[in-house]
């Protein structure tokens, strides 16, 4: 009966934090994080009127996030408080520790909840294209801070790219999304050339306009295209984003990238922080993992008859099988301290 007790706290904290995740959604999609991290603490009824709101339903906003330990409620002022140390998780965009474009993907990935469950019945997944667009919105924002804050400043030198990048060579970005990841590259090396390829057409027209707003269209083209049936033209450089584990047909796509490297050429690959073992990946992240495998990554890969390896699919060990199936012979874990990903380098 101990154990049981235990376990009904486990399973409430859990419900707890679901609650919060969607009541944090809706403070970051209304811009209450972002305005209290601008203009400082405020009653409710203050809080309603800088944002346009609803004093009511702000008020009972307020005592949800205080009681979770979001915020902090001054009784004789009336005032609530984001404290600062909370503002780089909830307001700050784009950075590395802000988590509103993980709650929007998280609770754009139940829009489709019913064609889940079916799924677990029929075994066909559900695709892209059944998930709503705030899924996509957040993955865009919640990779911003990669690359934003990781790209060039960590990933690139870890690598040694920066020397080719800034004399000039041909880059691609396979399932590239809405394209940060390159226009940040080409904002950063206006000598080399760069090709985004995604199979998703929305996210290619999202990427043409990014690249048309930073003023690099005329280095960065973005195609749509299942990459896994090749790419059509070879590269120095190609790089992956948490694409692999996705993917319908991995194997198809490592082959592609292979085939389109030039001879010296390099494949940067980016893929989940896990091991081939289960009870290695037991905790709170592997649990997030699994979750985001159900909700998205396995389940659209299983809609197209693909190999649904799923978020935890691509552990090392994996791609190193796969890769040198494919041909590549060179396979370098790249050094890195990073909870969520890891980096490999591969070369032919």
């Amino acid at each position: 009966m101990a154990t049981t007790e235990e376990f009904v706290g486990k399973v409430v904290g859990d419900t707890v934090g679901l609650t919060n995740t969607v009541l944090s959604w809706i403070g970051d999609e209304l811009g209450l994080w972002k305005e209290l991290a601008a203009r400082g603490p405020g009653t409710s009824a203050e809080l309603g009127t800088r944002t346009g709101l609803a004093e009511r339903p702000v008020r009972e906003w307020l005592h949800a996030m205080t009681a979770a330990g979001y915020l902090v409620h001054a009784p004789e002022a009336g005032t609530f408080q984001l404290p600062p140390e909370h503002e780089p998780v909830l307001a700050r965009e784009s950075g590395p520790m802000f988590f509103g474009g993980v709650h929007q993907e998280l609770l754009g990935m139940l829009g489709p909840i019913d064609r889940i469950v079916e799924s677990f019945r029929s075994g066909r997944g559900v695709p892209q294209s059944a998930y709503p667009e705030m899924t996509f919105d957040g993955m865009d924002r919640f990779t911003a801070g990669w690359f934003e804050n990781l790209l060039l400043p960590v990933w690139v030198p870890a690598v040694g790219l920066e020397q080719r990048l800034a004399e000039g060579i041909d880059v691609a970005d396979v399932g590239c999304g809405r394209g940060r990841a390159l226009v940040k590259l080409a904002t950063a090396f206006p000598r080399s050339r760069f090709t985004g390829y995604d199979v998703y057409g929305p996210n290619v027209a999202k990427a043409k306009q990014l690249a048309e707003a930073a003023g690099v269209a005329d280095r960065v083209q973005f195609v749509e295209l299942d990459a896994a049936q090749g790419l059509g033209s070879t590269f120095d450089l190609v790089t992956t984003f948490d694409v692999i584990h996705d993917a319908a047909d991995p194997r198809g796509l490592l082959r592609s990238i292979r085939q389109a490297l030039e001879p010296k050429g390099t494949y940067l690959c980016l893929d989940i922080n896990c091991s081939p073992r289960l009870d290695q990946n037991v905790g709170p992240l592997g649990s997030l993992f699994y979750g985001f495998s159900v909700l998205y990554c396995m389940t659209t890969s299983l809609s197209h008859g693909g190999a649904g390896l799923g978020t935890c699919g691509l552990h090392e060990p994996k791609l190193r099988e796969l890769g040198s199936e494919v041909g590549f012979t060179h396979v370098r874990k790249v050094p890195l301290e990073n909870p969520f990903n890891n980096l490999y380098e591969l070369q032919a």
